[in-house]
């Protein structure tokens, strides 16, 4: 299990009842081992945030950002918390809601594209173990 601080514990459940349309739509999916038989969860704490994918056997987590991450306060927030994720070996991958919404397609094909290359690693590394 990934570090959280538990304080997080009750916003994410609130968060998982109000996604936007966007989250919604990538939640119908991919929910639990619809992508590559690997499950996913959703609003998911994760250090000291709350991501809003988390697919552990993968080792992926996926932002679908709304407006407020195009601000320059956004990015830097989103760059911080990425380096954080990322040194727990964990890849972020990230759309905006309108890439969600009108390149639905696009969207899957590139988070299929990401645990298919996770998984790979992740089996090259058990190989040589």
């Amino acid at each position: 299990m990934r570090p959280y601080e538990r304080v997080l514990k009750n916003p994410s459940r609130r968060l998982r009842r109000g996604l936007s349309a966007a989250e919604a739509r990538l939640w119908f999916l991919v929910p639990r081992q619809q992508v590559l038989g690997v499950p996913f969860y959703r609003q998911k704490p994760l250090l000291g945030y709350i991501v809003d994918f988390y697919a552990p056997a993968a080792g992926l987590v996926i932002e679908v950002d709304g407006a407020q991450h195009l601000t320059q306060s956004g990015r830097i927030a989103d760059s911080r918390r990425t380096s954080d994720l990322e040194r727990l070996g964990l890849v972020v991958i990230r759309f905006d809601n309108l890439q969600v919404l009108n390149e639905t397609v696009a969207v899957m094909e590139e988070i299929y594209r990401v645990v298919r290359g996770r998984l790979e690693e992740k089996a090259g590394a058990e190989s040589k173990s």
